[in-house]
């Protein structure tokens, strides 16, 4: 079952994902399932990995059009992913929009350590937002074609 519902004024829905390719990153297979079923549930193509070299290996596969990493996790966390990808060229994923998910739900816990997080879900997790998080940095992609919006 979708999140949106037809009886609920269209600004109050969540967007669509249809054929947008997420790639969830998270150490708990818990949360990866529960990010994966909400996600795949509102029309994303979802790969998933439980950790940074997981993720990166995963990159050199196939592409995804975002990137949604838990910021806590043992050994490389979210910061450093989001450091080695944006060490990438952009062919090959170094300017893919990325979201942090946390359990810091801090404003200082956002800024840290790139001067700000444009896109940050709090955990748990409500999937309206996570959906709209989502869908929020592709939109800009699509639509404008640039991608220094995003971690720069």
């Amino acid at each position: 079952m979708r999140l949106e519902d037809k009886s609920v004024a269209p600004y109050l829905r969540p967007p669509t994902l249809d054929n947008l390719r997420v790639l969830i990153v998270d150490d708990e297979s818990a949360t990866r399932d529960l990010l994966t079923m909400i996600l795949k549930q509102n029309g994303a193509e979802v790969m998933a990995a439980s950790s940074t070299s997981e993720a990166l290996d995963l990159l050199k596969k196939r592409k995804p059009d975002v990137l949604v990493s838990d910021i806590e996790m043992p050994g490389e966390d979210g910061y450093r992913l989001i450091l080695k990808l944006r060490a990438l060229e952009a062919e090959h994923g170094g300017r893919i929009p990325a979201a942090a998910l946390t359990a810091y739900a801090r404003t200082e816990d956002r800024v840290r350590p790139f001067g700000r997080l444009p896109n940050h879900v709090p955990k748990p997790v409500e999937p309206n937002e996570l959906v709209t998080v989502v869908a929020s940095p592709s939109a800009a992609l699509l639509r404008d074609h640039k991608f220094q919006f995003f971690f720069n």
